[in-house]
């Protein structure tokens, strides 16, 4: 009778020690002691014994490292002086064999003619002064004769001299349509600036 019930204790205790360990642990399909269990895979090895190198051999390598890296070294300084070749300056070959018939035969100017040129571009250079000093005359003359009308608009009322000096914001969108170098082509699209680059990679 006591073995029964000592039996029966033994496994209730052995039941939920089972059971908590099947939640933590396994994977099972009942409750009962014999579950499916799975342990941890350890991928592991013994550790490999590392080769003695003979010393020389390690000296071979080192050399050789050192014997690429001045060589490469050699390169570069062989090349530093060497210009990349620029496409777009170099004169085409067709254009070296037609020199002799574009070349043209410039006439020497005589003493008079030199002296006449130079008269004249002293000429024009007093032309452009004197338009540069009338254009500075007649600016100081506008803003004298603006700071005079703002001196008596003051004097007659400040309101209306705060109200003349604030920035009119009408002005600001301004577009202004003037002569240019070059006249403008009709139905002409402009690039949306993107290009191809075939510019060569030289290292």
């Amino acid at each position: 009778m006591f073995c029964a019930r000592l039996w029966n204790h033994v496994t209730r205790v052995t039941k939920s020690q089972c059971l908590n360990h099947v939640q933590k642990n396994t994977i099972g399909t009942a409750f009962s002691p014999l579950l499916f269990k799975f342990s941890p895979c350890l991928f592991a090895e013994p550790l490999k014994k590392k080769k003695r190198i003979d010393p020389a051999i390690l000296k071979a390598r080192e050399e050789r490292k050192k014997k690429k890296i001045e060589k490469q070294i050699r390169r570069l300084e062989k090349n530093a002086r060497q210009l990349k070749p620029i496409e777009e300056i170099e004169v085409p070959w067709i254009l070296i064999d037609e020199k002799s018939t574009r070349m043209r035969n410039v006439t020497s100017l005589s003493q008079e003619q030199e002296e006449e040129r130079a008269l004249l571009v002293k000429e024009w250079s007093r032309y452009k002064y004197r338009q540069h000093l009338e254009d500075l005359q007649q600016i100081d003359k506008m803003i004298c004769s603006q700071q005079k009308a703002l001196d008596e608009l003051r004097a007659e009322s400040e309101e209306l001299y705060l109200e003349a000096i604030q920035i009119d914001p009408t002005l600001i969108p301004i577009e202004i349509e003037g002569p240019a170098r070059t006249p403008a082509i009709k139905n002409y699209e402009s690039p949306d600036g993107e290009y191809t680059d075939v510019s060569k990679k030289w290292i």
